[in-house]
């Protein structure tokens, strides 16, 4: 999923191929030179991910900015993957710099599942409860000396102020294409809801291109390159970019937060979901009809659906 960049432009990404990365495992993981190295479908933007063999990937970040995340990963996940109850990214094998590719990289153990696309998603209430259950454990998990918000995850877990001026920004450019007066009192309710300050983990981009599906229901999570320790309203994201309105109030439900941390995750779905239809205004962007429709859904009042 494209990143929406906005402390800058977009970092410059380094380009990669499998004979790049047939060259780096077989110069740092010899013991996996003989596997077949193939590129994956719809790879991601933070990294270029491949097939290795059967049942390994090789994630290689595509930008400086990214490459922060190798560390993180292969220092919290082995922590983190015991106390959750889906399979998440675990990594086998750290690479380093070589062959004329710049930074730190990573093997990982392959999980299946397909990405939780609107047309996938047959049991939208049962994911709803996946999705709870799984942030709940992930907050359960003791925060001490974990990362707090910074650049690695993009200041997800710290103040949605961060983020002011770009939803500003973003609700300029989409004057006359939406109620921007009702945007900016949602907005505003966001900014005004106050956190507890007591820091749990988050993941950070649960969207739909971390979450790996099997019936409909959730098979496993991936990527926790923006995750972190501070306020996990973040996470919440997820009730409008993914979930329909029955979906979302059993999430809710099933999650128990109060109201102040419902505005607040729907403050980060809001500025998320408005800069990227601003950016793809007027362009074939795949991601625009998505931002739409959770912008959409963000606007509405959040009421419990009808029976």
């Amino acid at each position: 999923m494209s990143e929406v960049f906005a402390f800058g432009p977009a970092p410059s990404r380094v380009a990669v191929d499998a004979p790049l990365v047939r060259a780096l495992v077989a110069e740092q993981f010899p013991q996996w030179a003989d596997l077949p190295v193939q590129p994956v479908e719809h790879g991601g933007w933070d990294n270029h991910t491949f097939h290795l063999g059967r049942e390994m990937s090789v994630r290689l970040p595509t930008a400086a900015e990214y490459a922060l995340a190798v560390e993180k990963e292969h220092r919290w996940l082995p922590r983190l993957a015991p106390q959750l109850p889906v399979p998440v990214s675990t990594p086998l094998g750290r690479g380093r710099p070589g062959q004329g590719f710049p930074f730190a990289w990573s093997v990982y153990r392959w999980l299946d599942g397909q990405t939780a696309d609107a047309e996938r998603i047959t049991d939208p209430v049962g994911l709803a409860v996946d999705l709870a259950d799984f942030l709940l454990a992930l907050q359960r998990v003791d925060p001490t000396g974990g990362p707090p918000p910074g650049t690695h995850c993009w200041f997800r877990g710290g103040s949605l102020r961060t983020f002011d001026p770009f939803t500003e920004d973003a609700l300029q450019t989409l004057s006359g294409h939406l109620d921007t007066e009702r945007a900016r009192e949602v907005w505003a309710s966001a900014l005004a809801a106050p956190w507890d300050g007591v820091p749990r983990w988050f993941h950070g981009d649960v969207a739909e291109g971390n979450l790996l599906l099997e019936g409909g229901r959730l098979a496993a999570v991936i990527d926790f390159g923006t995750c972190g320790v501070g306020d996990p309203s973040c996470d919440l994201a997820v009730a409008w970019t993914v979930l329909d309105a029955a979906g979302r109030w059993v999430f809710r439900e099933r999650l128990g937060v109060d109201d102040d941390t419902w505005e607040r995750g729907r403050g980060w779905a809001l500025w998320k979901s408005l800069a990227t239809y601003a950016s793809s205004l007027g362009e074939d962007d795949h991601a625009a009809p998505g931002a739409w429709r959770a912008v959409e859904a963000l606007l509405e009042d959040d009421r419990p659906p009808t029976s």
